[in-house]
């Protein structure tokens, strides 16, 4: 089972349709399809060219609201708060940032973060997808020695060690990959990142 997994599209159409001319099972938009909200019934018309297969997050630059309408129109599954099953692997999804300068639509607090990432702490073995990288690693360094991430994901994946963990978010971090304990994780960004599940 194959399944693609980028972010941070940012109305960037034409990567867009370059990633999902990609042959695979799922895909998985994990946030920030356009910025500031706007052009969001463009990106569902090229999403809808996978249909139910996509898998859409809210980032900080879109609310829940909005991704739920978006994938209702268009016939996609919003990820926000949802899991489903791929063989033997859970693959669980919590979209929106820790709170930004910007005040962005999308951002909760820590403490939410915590909150709503709870319900994934069962599932084994685990495949997560956050909006949000984990605080103070090479997955949200804007530069050195400045982070941006979020401290819950962080504890999440200390405490749960999940296999496979992909976010976005920070575009500095693009395409990098980290080891967190037991934990293989990447900033997918733009770049996208092609997992292979058995």
């Amino acid at each position: 089972m194959k399944l693609l997994i980028f972010s941070d599209i940012h109305n960037n159409w034409k990567t867009l349709e370059q990633i999902l001319s990609v042959e695979a099972d799922y895909y998985i938009s994990a946030g920030d399809q356009v910025t500031w909200s706007k052009g969001l019934d463009r990106c569902g018309q090229i999403l809808q060219t996978r249909g139910d297969k996509v898998w859409v997050l809210p980032g900080n630059h879109e609310s829940a609201d909005q991704i739920a309408a978006l994938c209702e129109q268009y016939g996609l599954h919003n990820f926000h708060e949802q899991s489903f099953q791929v063989g033997r692997h859970h693959i669980a999804g919590l979209g929106y940032s820790s709170p930004t300068p910007f005040d962005t639509p999308g951002e909760y607090s820590e403490s939410e973060i915590s909150r709503r990432l709870q319900p994934f702490a069962a599932l084994n073995p685990l495949v997560l997808v956050c909006h949000a990288p984990p605080y103070g690693t090479a997955l949200d360094q804007i530069r050195p020695g400045l982070h941006a991430g979020s401290t819950a994901v962080r504890d999440f994946i200390d405490a749960h060690q999940p296999e496979y963990f992909f976010c976005g978010h920070i575009h500095e971090a693009e395409g990098v990959a980290v080891e967190l304990g037991k934990t293989r994780a990447r900033n997918v960004g733009k770049k996208a990142y092609l997992l292979e599940l058995d």
